[in-house]
């Protein structure tokens, strides 16, 4: 093998420590190592984790694996016990030196107890347009549904200072876009000195690395989006008008059953103050459809929301009881409803995404090429190119078309 495997499930985190992975496994002379890097998020992610880990050691029958990630750190027992796996490391202790090299079969410390966030800095992103920075860890929120915070841990920030010098980094090794990442991003700060803001952070990373093309920034909590962050997206064209939000319902009883701290007045105002400042601004969402008390009436609201708010894109999940969490005991909607209710979220997604490319029709679009003759958008759009180009290159591309879900641009 060429250097050691990282096989990354699950979100944009995921995605960041998994290159800090492969450099810390390579540190500690692992060059044969398989290392899962596992998510957490719904009981079906633990077992596609499980499926995979038994895939890889078919594939891979005398390669060392190494299981960890948020799975590993909320049931290590399961995958200790797995005849595939040689070694479990929880969340708290991958990153660290030699965390990876031989040691006890199970490392997993308490969660909880994690030291602030202060990640490797990495070198590159494997040659791919788009990078991804950690600038936060951990959730100090306990949303009804959610396994996340005892995976993760509490809130912690990585400083300003760190992440600036991560994005150069990275934007000198040549990418071309930067996504800021973390479990709760909104929260950046709350636990420095002074309290900066996430809109702070923004502002220092933009000001700091002049060079960086593209900034763009992962889920965000609609109760958190501080006003900095508005000025921002007003005033520098370099954060891009995408913003994707937990927004997981917009009936307020529901949100209220899963603990979440916004309802859906306050973010119809949020929607209304963010495009005030940046009119072309794009939206996203997570939606959980059906969860647990969920009434025709409640859902109808969620549903409604699409349109109400101007959503674009959206994420869609059928509610899935993830064990441990209050919701779990909570009197469940039957399955085939949740799975209909889904698919009418979708439909109405689609609709919307098919109606703003529509909108797009005519214009001429800067597009981060990301492989071939496919790109994005600043807005997040998926785009087909006429002509092949070098990954990471930007172009000023005519949209002459909509198909599949994609803008066709035509390269100058």
């Amino acid at each position: 093998m060429s250097g050691p495997h990282v096989v990354t499930l699950g979100c944009r985190l995921n995605a960041f420590e998994a290159e800090a992975l492969r450099g810390r496994a390579s540190a500690d002379g692992l060059s044969d190592a398989v290392i899962v890097n596992t998510c957490a998020v719904t009981a079906e992610a633990e077992r596609q984790a499980r499926q995979a880990i038994r895939r890889l050691r078919r594939e891979r029958p005398g390669a060392r694996i190494i299981v960890t990630g948020c799975a590993a750190q909320v049931n290590p027992r399961a995958f200790a016990g797995m005849p595939e796996v040689d070694r479990v490391v929880g969340n708290a202790d991958k990153l660290a030196d030699g965390a990876l090299a031989d040691g006890a079969p199970v490392a997993v410390s308490d969660i909880m107890a994690a030291a602030p966030v202060a990640p490797p800095l990495i070198e590159g992103f494997g040659g791919r347009a788009r990078a991804f920075v950690q600038v936060q860890q951990g959730c100090d929120h306990r949303c009804t549904f959610c396994i996340v915070p005892f995976a993760r841990g509490p809130s912690r920030s990585v400083a300003a200072e760190h992440v600036v010098a991560q994005v150069a980094r990275l934007v000198d090794a040549g990418a071309a876009e930067v996504v800021l990442t973390g479990v709760d991003i909104s929260s950046w700060g709350r636990h420095l000195p002074d309290r900066p803001t996430l809109g702070d952070l923004v502002r220092r990373v933009l000001a700091g690395v002049p060079s960086l093309g593209r900034l763009r920034l992962s889920t965000l909590d609609p109760a958190a989006v501080d006003d900095a962050l508005v000025r921002v997206l007003a005033d520098d064209g370099r954060l891009m008008p995408h913003l994707h939000l937990s927004l997981q319902a917009a009936d307020d009883t529901v949100l209220k059953r899963m603990k979440r701290r916004h309802t859906r007045a306050a973010v119809s105002d949020l929607c209304r103050r963010v495009r005030a400042a940046r009119p072309d601004v794009a939206f996203g969402a997570d939606l959980i459809a059906g969860f647990p008390t969920e009434t025709d009436a409640m859902f109808a609201r969620t549903l409604a929301a699409v349109d109400d708010l101007g959503l674009t894109y959206l994420h869609v999940f059928p509610y899935s009881p993830r064990p441990g969490t209050p919701a779990a005991r909570m009197p469940t909607v039957p399955g085939p409803v949740r799975a209909e209710r889904a698919r009418r979220l979708r439909r109405a997604g689609a609709a919307a995404l098919e109606r703003f490319l529509g909108g797009r029709v005519g214009a001429t679009e800067p597009v981060v090429v990301e492989r071939g003759r496919e790109g994005r958008s600043p807005h997040y759009a998926p785009v087909r190119l006429d002509v092949d180009a070098q990954p990471g290159t930007v172009l000023d591309v005519r949209v002459t078309g909509v198909a599949d879900g994609h803008l066709i641009g035509q390269a100058p």
